[in-house]
């Protein structure tokens, strides 16, 4: 994505759309661990939690569930990932040409920085409410009784049957504010780590190699960002309806009372474990399809 090409939102829009589904299918099993993790009860006294850890949760839920459950709720977020990417790759393309004088400037970090966090705006409409379907169809335990909701459709019904529009935006403020910064540090990173392994390349062009570290590197920078609103949103979008009745800040005064700052990076080693292969999925669907859309059409 190197700023000296034209900047065209419409093939941003496209690449970012089949990079978001190369995310979804290589990370959602990770995803699924990490939010289970996150949302997990807290053991009373003398009681040992429901997974002491990544591994240990990864065993319980395929051995409860089968493989298939690491992909629960996958239905919602494939349904809006392409969406989702294609809206945040083209807001990136959109704050970068904004920013830009000429189609052969280069722009500094913070204006990359700048771009990514606008992107993040532009996603939390639809992410929102996929986010909240997707973290109550993943802590749904597989057993004797039937689970609540039978998937993103019957989760949507239920939602407005239960409380509106507003229930199912419920966490859309938590959303924001993880997004707008780690979209950020997404962007940015992604177009730092690109430009340092461009130069020190011998044909000064982009390759898989380079692609893959620059994308999962990315991830990685993402989440260090992302992780702690993260938290909240998960802990407050699989509440029961009135819990948190003032939103994110009870979320986070009940976590800080009961189990401290480190509570917010709950899940925080199968994120990690998924930031880099699935941003990695991304970036190089992303590469693919933009030099595809180049080839089909050069002067668009």
């Amino acid at each position: 994505m190197s700023e000296k090409k034209s900047v065209n939102p419409v093939k941003y829009f496209l690449s970012g759309g089949f990079g978001g589904v190369c995310t979804v299918v290589a990370g959602h099993p990770l995803d699924t661990i990490k939010v289970r993790l996150q949302t997990m009860p807290k053991p009373a006294p003398g009681e040992t939690p429901a997974y002491t850890g990544t591994w240990d949760c990864a065993k319980k839920t395929i051995k409860r569930e089968g493989f298939l459950g690491l992909y629960k709720g996958m239905g919602a977020p494939i349904a809006g990932v392409a969406p989702i990417f294609a809206i945040s790759f083209m807001g990136f393309g959109v704050g970068k040409r904004m920013q830009m004088k000429s189609p052969d400037d280069e722009l500094t970090l913070t204006q990359l920085f700048l771009a990514g966090a606008f992107s993040g705006i532009f996603t939390t409409s639809i992410m929102a409410p996929g986010e909240r379907i997707k973290c109550l169809l993943q802590i749904q335990q597989g057993g004797t009784a039937p689970p609540k909701y039978a998937g993103p459709v019957d989760a949507i019904k239920q939602l407005y049957k239960e409380g509106g529009i507003r229930s199912i935006y419920k966490g859309t403020f938590a959303t924001l504010l993880r997004d707008v910064p780690a979209s950020g540090m997404y962007f940015m990173t992604y177009e730092l780590v690109q430009r340092i392994l461009t130069q020190h390349s011998k044909s000064g062009e982009i390759g898989v190699v380079s692609t893959v570290f620059a994308g999962g590197s990315a991830g990685i920078a993402n989440w260090l960002v992302a992780m702690p609103a993260d938290v909240l949103k998960s802990r407050l979008q699989t509440a029961p309806e009135g819990t948190f009745p003032n939103g994110i800040r009870d979320v986070f005064k009940v976590l800080m009372k009961e189990e401290g700052p480190v509570a917010l990076y709950k899940g925080v080693v199968p994120v990690m474990l998924r930031a880099f292969p699935a941003n990695a999925a991304c970036f190089i669907g992303f590469e693919l399809c933009m030099k595809f859309l180049n080839f089909v059409a050069p002067n668009y």
